[in-house]
């Protein structure tokens, strides 16, 4: 993939290009049915390659990503969750433990492709810039990383559900990867079965947007 950086000159956002990056904001949607369809190799790579323009402390760049394609790896990982996922159903009550139980959760049995995202706290890239009164600007480097990874993909037509509902240090022993690196975003990715502007737990009535969220307080 070209380096979209080595163009000449800065681009030129026009309305309409603001107009469609709404867009991509407000259908990024965290997906959980998905279609046996493969993705297309290119772009998954392609997307890979947008993530890693994600901005970064110090230019540490400490992302990983996993492609986990084993089969008893994910039926591992499957398995956690679903044990995870009964622990924190079991912590609710009544009407509100019945909603959780009722919700899809995740795509793992039917996404065609797992990546596990790692923070690297061991890399020397970046020289320890910003980090010395912030470590943990190295997991908000690697959870930027993601967030661009999730717009890409949903740019190509792939849906992406971030998968919280696991226990990381086991995730992280399953997939054998380096002591460093700690799991910030199990991500299922696909072809979404269905298309909605709306998030799935406003739809199905767990949590209403609220305005708080995008309220700027003053000082």
């Amino acid at each position: 993939m070209p380096d979209p950086c080595e163009k000449n000159g800065p681009p030129v956002f026009d309305a309409a290009f603001r107009a469609r990056l709404g867009d991509l904001f407000a259908w990024r949607r965290d997906v959980r049915r998905f279609r046996a369809d493969p993705v297309d190799e290119s772009a998954l790579r392609t997307c890979l390659a947008l993530a890693a323009l994600a901005p970064s402390v110090g230019n540490s760049q400490p992302w990983r990503f996993v492609r986990v394609a084993d089969p008893a790896r994910r039926a591992a990982v499957t398995a956690d969750f679903e044990r995870c996922n009964g622990a924190a159903r079991d912590g609710y009550a009544d009407e509100r433990r019945a909603l959780y139980a009722s919700l899809k959760l995740a795509g793992l049995k039917e996404a065609p492709i797992h990546l596990a995202v790692f923070c690297d706290g061991a890399t020397e890239a970046g020289h320890g810039l910003g980090r010395a009164t912030m470590p943990e600007m190295l997991r908000y480097s690697a959870v930027a990383a993601v967030h661009a990874f999730w717009l890409a993909a949903r740019a190509h037509g792939l849906g992406v559900g971030w998968v919280s509902i696991l226990e990381p240090a086991r995730v992280t022993r399953l997939l054998d990867v380096p002591e460093a690196w700690d799991l910030v975003a199990y991500l299922c990715v696909g072809h979404p079965q269905e298309e909605h502007a709306d998030p799935e737990l406003v739809r199905h009535g767990w949590q209403a947007r609220t305005s708080e969220a995008a309220r700027l307080h003053e000082r």
